[in-house]
């Protein structure tokens, strides 16, 4: 079965960048997760990103992925009328390198 991985792009509101980094890092591990990352990208966006062993852990940890998203909507500003505040893309891995 093919790992899987999700990327999403947030916008911090000015000033809440602690509490956006600190809300994220409190997440515990899903079931079929293998990695999580918060990296900040600039001085208010943000990319997270999650390896899973499969499309199938990853679906059903969604609830769980909305939850904690959910728990820091408050934080985040709007990217645009037709994404919201996430940018979310997801799709199976085609290479996978360890250095």
């Amino acid at each position: 079965m093919a790992k899987y991985t999700n990327v999403v792009r947030f916008k911090v509101i000015a000033g809440k960048q602690q509490e956006f980094e600190s809300a994220f890092s409190k997440a515990e591990k899903w079931d079929g997760q293998l990695l999580q990352i918060l990296a900040r990208t600039g001085e208010q966006s943000y990319v997270g990103y999650g390896l899973w062993e499969s499309e199938e852990k990853m679906t059903s940890a969604m609830p769980l992925m909305i939850g904690l998203l959910d728990s820091a909507r408050h934080l985040l500003e709007e990217m645009s009328p037709e994404l919201g505040v996430t940018d979310p893309v997801s799709g199976t891995v085609v290479f996978e390198k360890e250095m």
